[in-house]
């Protein structure tokens, strides 16, 4: 990577917490705004509190992509994975061979970026909680270090972007096996993103309540099931001592979903239940994804419902 400019595309929790990071730490960093494109750009006062009660504050170049006229740098990728199809297509001409690091939740989240044959598509699996407050402020918790793989690419490449954006605060790692831990986080995913939002409750009710959590334990024994006939071995204890521990570390804290239907946004479910029943269909397992796609139908109904509103 010959320039090290960082672009962050998107300007939510995990955007914001990032970019304070890397300012701090003297990097070249601006935040692309996802769902606006008017050619704007501005400098605004983020504010990031830490678990320790600690609090850090940048000033951040927030641009457009009709403001920019070529993206020369790693481009990281924050914003909802709906979205990807257009995104894709935005940013192939502005980006050109800039490797692309997608932070998304989700099953084959980067196809529409293989489908216009980028480069160098690497994803990240966050192992991390963040949210907006309601006075703007972004509370970030990390969990872990987020592993880092090559989609498309090589080592080479994937550890000069985990050096370049590896923060004391937010910490990344490299992972040769990066497809593994996409499926050990998006079963849980399933999980928090269809539970907790139906609960109507934060994601610690797994750790606090055994009916919660055994209804957790049949949704891993099904993306299991489904994992397994695309070719990946995961283990029920590992995902549900993951589970558990993403649970404790964000108590109180609601799950993306939750939030994005309480705000008559739209989420991010079609990655989550719908493409694991998909895979359970293709591979001729759909009653092992019964339960899996009734709550992905539910929390569809609920966010159809919020939009109206």
């Amino acid at each position: 990577m010959q320039d090290n400019k960082i672009y962050i595309v998107g300007f939510g929790a995990i955007g914001k917490a990032l970019a304070v990071f890397f300012s701090l730490q003297g990097k070249d960093v601006s935040v692309v705004r996802g769902r606006i494109n008017d050619g704007s750009r501005t400098e605004e006062e983020v504010v990031i509190a830490l678990p320790d009660g600690t609090k850090l504050q940048q000033k951040i170049p927030v641009v457009t992509l009709n403001s920019l006229d070529k993206m020369k740098g790693l481009v990281i990728l924050t914003t909802k994975s709906f979205g990807n199809k257009e995104l894709s297509l935005s940013l192939q001409e502005k980006s050109g061979q800039s490797p692309i690091v997608i932070l998304q939740n989700g099953l084959n989240v980067e196809a529409p970026f293989l489908e216009n044959n980028y480069d160098h598509i690497y994803r990240c699996v966050l192992f991390s909680t963040s949210l907006v407050l309601d006075n703007g402020d972004v509370r970030f918790r990390p969990v872990t270090d987020s592993p880092v793989g090559v989609i498309k690419g090589d080592t080479a490449t994937l550890h000069a972007i985990i050096e370049q954006i590896n923060t004391p605060y937010f910490p990344f790692k490299a992972t040769p096996d990066i497809q593994t831990v996409i499926w050990k986080k998006a079963i849980m995913n399933t999980v928090f993103n269809s539970i907790c939002p139906l609960l109507e409750i934060d994601n610690g009710v797994f750790q606090r309540e055994s009916a919660a959590f055994h209804l957790a334990q049949n949704l891993i024994q099904s993306g299991i099931t489904i994992a397994a006939r695309v070719g990946v071995q995961l283990s029920q204890q590992e995902i549900e001592t993951g589970l558990i521990n993403i649970s404790i570390a964000s108590d109180g804290q609601s799950i993306s979903t939750l939030q994005d239907i309480q705000k008559g946004r739209q989420t991010e479910i079609d990655t989550l239940n719908f493409e694991l029943f998909r895979l359970a269909e293709k591979h001729g397992i759909a009653a092992a994804a019964k339960e899996i796609l009734l709550l992905g139908e539910l929390i569809k109904i609920k966010e159809k419902i919020n939009l109206a509103e």
